[in-house]
């Protein structure tokens, strides 16, 4: 019941960034979220070196988690005292080096990527962070990782899942996630609001139907509690009963 509280404490501290609607502090344009990034975001040097080799070297930087978001999830992951984690969508690592210096010593980040020439870059950052050890990188389609982690009866034991890759299989890593958490576990799953194009989604657009289909789904699913944030892109994070 404790653990709750402070749950709820720390879910009403985001309401500052309810004004910052579909955006990320990435951009630089909203005076309300740099306010609060210049008061509350306390970075490692290293996510910090990360971060700004991203946004200078890949035009697709947008991907990256907001730093304002990974921190609220670093610290989601403290409250629960979360020891085994799955990210999701590494892309090029800021957040699975965020859970990394979170989760204890003997814990372990799961990080699905695709892309080698991200894992690349992701890695260099590990190793200078001095969390390598912590990093298991599955360098294959997420679902089959998850396939891999369910066949190896590792269901009910994470503590945390970040959901950030492609839209049109939400609801599949949704689901396979939510056998690998355990009871009280944390599924964050990244970009709900995808520009608010989810409110209206046009016909062809896949991406904003698949997101908008399993937003109405987690809102009539009785197996979690369930928030949905106005952070970056929207955070809805599920619960695990």
């Amino acid at each position: 019941m404790k653990m709750l509280c402070t749950f709820g404490l720390l879910l009403a501290l985001t309401a500052i960034c309810r004004s910052a609607l579909i955006s990320k502090s990435h951009k630089g344009d909203n005076p309300l979220l740099q306010y609060v990034v210049n008061n509350s975001l306390r970075e490692h040097p290293v996510l910090t070196k990360l971060r700004l080799k991203t946004i200078e070297e890949d035009p697709k930087y947008m991907m990256m988690v907001a730093p304002e978001q990974a921190q609220f999830m670093g610290n989601l992951a403290k409250l629960i005292q979360a020891n085994k984690t799955i990210e999701i969508g590494m892309y090029t690592g800021y957040n699975a080096l965020n859970l990394a210096l979170v989760v204890p010593e003997s814990g372990l980040v799961v990080a699905c990527e695709i892309n080698e020439e991200y894992v690349k870059t992701a890695k260099a950052f590990f190793t200078e962070a001095g969390v390598e050890d912590k990093m298991d990188i599955r360098i294959k389609p997420a679902e089959q990782t998850l396939d891999e982690l369910l066949t190896a009866a590792e269901n009910g034991t994470y503590d945390f899942v970040f959901i950030d890759a492609d839209k049109e299989n939400y609801e599949t890593y949704y689901e396979k996630s939510l056998q690998l958490v355990r009871k009280g576990g944390i599924i964050a799953i990244d970009n709900v609001l995808w520009g608010g194009s989810v409110i209206n989604p046009a016909p062809d657009d896949l991406s904003s139907i698949t997101i908008d289909r399993l937003n109405k789904k987690l809102h009539k699913d009785e197996r979690i509690d369930l928030c949905m944030l106005t952070i970056g892109d929207g955070l809805t994070l599920a619960i695990k009963r």
